[in-house]
This record gives structure tokens, C-alpha cells and sequence, in this order.
């Protein structure tokens, strides 16, 4: 999981260089999809199937109302933007996931905002995810910081366990109450992530069957790390820091 992580976190900061106005999510994505490779693993999304829809990408590109899940095309972005991408790999077996959400130019305060909370809370609810602690621990961190601003926490879709397979048990939700749920254990990974709009946290599914987007047209922003429980403080697998 380690080594998954580093490669992922790779990708990563060769992926952020590359987000500026001009560039299209199709050509972002090819760029993972290379970059994945060359390293000598493969892209966990590319042909992820659910029932009988595969995934056709190897990057999710979710643009402004787009929640999750978001197809890349050949729109080139621009400014005034605000991208989510989501991607994950497999490397000798094992799974590694993360997003991060990044806006093409400069954001109004409240747009600022929403993106700082997203990035603190998913911090936040990594240190909640400590040994002995339950996963209402992390969600009921995220959904408590983000309400208390106004915004947004969305419900339907969630964090998960990772591991020899891309999601596996438990599911991670970004809200709930604090002391319940599974119970976290030295060993365990799960990719935290959370999803926060500036309007309602409820979604509808487009008819690509793959795209989320806000139910009534909010931005929402995206950021998510693989994180291993330990015997100490969580070990996140997904930062190059």
C-alpha cells in the first residue's frame, strides 16, 4: 500500500502542474493515464465496472456543479473553472485513490472558501482516524465543519476501505455521529474524502450514468488521500510530504 501510495502521490504532483486554462480533461487524462504507466502500475478507473457501466477514463474530471465522477471531454477549461480530479492506480495488487479540486484563476471569497474547508476538513477527519477510534469519528468531524460554515455536506456518495481491491468495506461517510461505526484498527486503509457544495448537499445522477452533479447547480469541490490506520498517528499513503 505504501509503494501505491508514493506512485499515486507522484502522479499527483505531475497532474496539478498540468490544470491551467486551455487544457481539456481529455488531455489531462491521458497525461495520468502515461504517467500511471510509465511507473509501472496500472489505472484503477479505466474499465471500472458497476453493473453494466464501465468507466471509460483513467481520471474522474468533475466540473463545477459535477460532484463526482465527471467524464473527461474535450472542453479546454477556463478561467472561472472550478475542477475536481479523482484518480486512482494498482500496483502489484494494491489500491491507491485521491482528488483534489483546484479553481482557474481567482475565486470569489466564498468559492475560496469552500475549497479551504474541503482541504481542512479532509486533514481534520485524517486525524480523526486513529486506532480504537469509529468511523462516525471522521464523518461527524467533516459535516461538523462544514455546516457550521453553511455549506454543503453531500450524503449519497462517500469515502471507503482500500486495499487489494479499489472499494472495499467500510463505507467512510463525511457526516454522521461521533463514537459510532466500525471500528478503526492498526492496519486498516481507507480512503477519506470529502465531498462539500456551496449549496445542498443533495445530487441527481446525469444520464451518462456516471456524473454527479449538485441537485440545484452549486459548485462543490473534492479532496481525498488514501490513509493507513497505525499504531500511532494515521500515515497518509497518498502525500508526497
Amino acid at each position: 500500500m505504501r509503494a501505491s501510495g508514493k506512485l499515486l502521490s507522484e502522479v499527483i504532483a505531475v497532474i496539478r502542474e498540468q490544470v491551467r486554462p486551455g487544457v481539456s480533461p481529455l488531455e489531462l487524462d491521458a497525461i495520468c493515464e502515461e504517467e500511471i504507466r510509465r511507473r509501472g502500475a496500472r489505472p484503477a478507473f479505466k474499465g471500472y465496472q458497476v453493473g453494466d457501466d464501465v468507466f471509460p477514463n483513467s481520471l474522474c474530471a468533475s466540473r463545477n456543479e459535477q460532484v463526482i465522477h465527471g467524464i473527461p471531454d474535450d472542453r479546454p477549461l477556463k478561467e472561472g473553472d472550478l475542477i475536481s480530479l479523482d484518480f486512482g492506480l494498482e500496483y502489484r495488487g494494491y489500491f491507491a485513490d485521491s482528488a483534489f479540486s483546484v479553481y482557474l484563476g481567482d475565486p470569489p471569497p466564498r468559492v475560496q472558501r469552500l475549497l479551504d474547508l474541503t482541504r481542512e476538513s479532509l486533514y481534520e477527519a485524517v486525524a480523526c482516524a486513529l486506532a480504537g477510534a469509529r468511523v462516525g469519528d471522521i464523518g461527524h468531524r467533516v459535516q461538523k465543519l462544514a455546516e457550521a460554515e453553511g455549506f454543503g455536506v453531500v450524503r449519497e456518495y462517500v469515502g471507503h476501505g482500500i486495499g487489494r481491491r479499489l472499494h472495499e468495506a467500510p463505507p467512510v461517510p463525511n457526516f454522521g455521529k461521533a463514537g459510532t461505526g466500525v471500528l478503526l484498527k492498526p492496519g486498516m486503509c481507507v480512503a477519506i474524502e470529502p465531498m462539500i457544495t456551496m449549496g445542498t448537499h443533495r445530487t441527481r445522477l446525469k444520464k451518462d450514468r456516471w456524473t454527479v452533479v449538485t441537485a440545484d447547480g452549486s459548485l462543490s469541490a473534492h479532496f481525498e488521500h488514501t490513509v493507513l490506520i497505525t499504531d500511532s498517528k494515521p500515515e497518509i499513503l497518498t502525500s508526497l510530504q
